[in-house]
């Protein structure tokens, strides 16, 4: 294994593999180079002089600008480094596609196809919330139904919990009922309670509305004040649906109808080494085969949004792109809040060290493949390929709104680990073996295995297996926890 990695040959930093020490000697590039200081993994060496004010250049791109003079050999991070990002930026069309070849395979997984002809990889059973005043109830149901009925061959029962639904105004409404009202037609979903309270701004005949078609077998409603005993209501209700739904049966269907959404959190040094470009890989690979990828957390993509931007398939993407992240820059603006107050402190300490260095890494999700479509929040996929998500950077709303917008799963990288998942399969990717081994228990995937011994080009291929796996039925370790979130993006006023 390597001591450290060159991304670009026009970098003049490199990241460290592992922890360095000082008086090391590293060979780069035929040139010897010793360590001036100790340097943790994930962490970046400068291999050239870098003069105040010259640019540092991570992934081939400036990643921010050095605030004193920084020698070879020295370790390049926040005490020696400042984003060059400010402001909102104007941006001009430069179109640059990538021709990416690669065999059709016609690959398979077993599924759910639902009548109204979309697919799902789960056949759960599920109580959504109008209002999070009803949470209790929803958890009173679902206990009671399982002491009478022992429910047996469906994936899973769930109350997906949140606390909107009331005493929300204009947009945060609006919102949350198209979040639940996405919830509801899930096709991981095979039966679905809309379990509502009686007095609530989010009313059940307006929720109904907002629907618009939905299958009446699938979906149920129940207002919790016009019945006398709201959980043996409930219980019959589940009842009806479990009945039906226990019919389901998983079939063979194409590859091309998976819809997988990429998210990161907790990201290190490793993210754009390892994981990062695994995922934008597979993204590809599942692009050039029919089917759906979509990339979200938009103040992630700063610094690096002119990457999508000139991968927009016409002028319309490209304009709805600009607003993506012009958008977001202005909702920061409105209050008055710094659009690049990021990288995290957790990000800082596994050696991301501005926005455009997490930026860079992050984007590199998406792969190389054309952006086919960009969506609002809360809106629904409509484009197979490549699609753009208006969402934030936190991991549980960008994973919520992901699943919401249609994803039968989810791939999270992550270089520090964390054990959540949102309400569909939430697939854990380490950036590093360390954390892997630590952590069997959140993580389900190893990535740190490219800068050991293992190409990339095999490592997709068991990526690729394994996400058939899970959507043929195999648990990843946050259904196995039992941990399932679901997190509605708030932006406005509290009655």
């Amino acid at each position: 294994m390597k001591s450290y990695f060159k991304i670009n040959e026009q970098d003049n930093v490199v990241v460290a593999l592992k922890d360095l020490f000082k008086g090391e000697i590293i060979e780069i590039d035929s040139d010897k180079i010793e360590l001036k200081e100790d340097v943790k993994r994930g962490h970046k060496i400068a291999i050239k002089k870098i003069l105040n004010s010259e640019n540092v250049v991570k992934y081939g791109y400036p990643i921010g600008h050095a605030i004193k003079n920084i020698g070879i050999g020295e370790w390049v991070h926040t005490h020696n480094i400042k984003t060059n990002l400010d402001g909102v930026k104007e941006y001009t069309f430069n179109q640059q596609l990538s021709e990416i070849s690669m065999e059709k395979r016609n690959l398979t997984f077993e599924g759910y196809e639902r009548e109204d002809g979309n697919v799902g990889i789960r056949n759960e059973l599920w109580i959504v919330p109008t209002v999070g005043c009803v949470n209790g109830i929803a958890d009173r149901i679902i206990e009671r139904f399982k002491e009478e009925v022992k429910p047996e061959g469906i994936d899973g029962i769930e109350a997906f919990k949140h606390n909107y639904g009331c005493s929300q105004l204009g947009e945060d409404h609006a919102a949350t009922r198209t979040m639940l009202g996405n919830l509801a037609k899930h096709p991981n979903a095979g039966g679905v309670l809309v379990l509502g309270l009686g007095c609530e701004n989010n009313t059940m005949s307006e929720f109904i509305k907002s629907l618009g078609n939905y299958n009446e077998k699938r979906i149920k409603f129940l207002v919790s004040q016009e019945v006398s005993d709201e959980i043996e209501e409930g219980v019959k209700i589940l009842k009806d649906l479990y009945e039906n739904m226990k019919k389901d049966k998983r079939v063979s269907i194409s590859i091309s109808k998976l819809k997988v959404g990429l998210k990161c959190g907790g990201s290190d040094g490793l993210s754009g080494i390892t994981a990062n470009p695994l995922v934008g890989d597979f993204s590809d690979f599942l692009v050039s085969q029919g089917g759906t990828t979509i990339l979200t957390e938009v103040p992630e993509m700063f610094g690096a949004e002119t990457t999508l931007m000139n991968r927009a398939k016409d002028v319309e993407t490209f304009d709805k792109t600009v607003h993506l992240i012009n958008d977001f820059k202005e909702y920061f603006m409105s209050y008055n809040q710094p659009i690049y107050e990021n990288p995290s402190p957790g990000n800082k300490a596994g050696g991301i060290t501005t926005l455009e260095d997490k930026s860079l890494g992050c984007t590199q999700k998406s792969g190389k493949s054309t952006v086919a479509d960009v969506l609002k929040y809360g809106e629904t996929l409509k484009t197979n390929g490549l699609n753009l998500l208006s969402g934030p950077g936190n991991d549980l709303v960008a994973a919520s709104a992901l699943a919401a917008a249609g994803c039968h799963i989810v791939l999270f990288t992550t270089g520090r680990g964390t054990p959540f998942g949102t309400f569909v399969p939430t697939i854990k990717i380490s950036t590093n073996s360390a954390l892997y081994k630590l952590k069997p228990h959140w993580m389900d995937f190893n990535a740190g295995c490219l800068v050991e011994d293992r190409v990339l080009e095999d490592v997709t291929e068991d990526l690729m297996n394994f996400i058939i796996d899970v959507a043929g039925g195999k648990f990843v370790n946050n259904e196995i926890n039992k941990f399932k979130e679901l997190a509605i993006l708030k932006k406005g006023v509290t009655l």
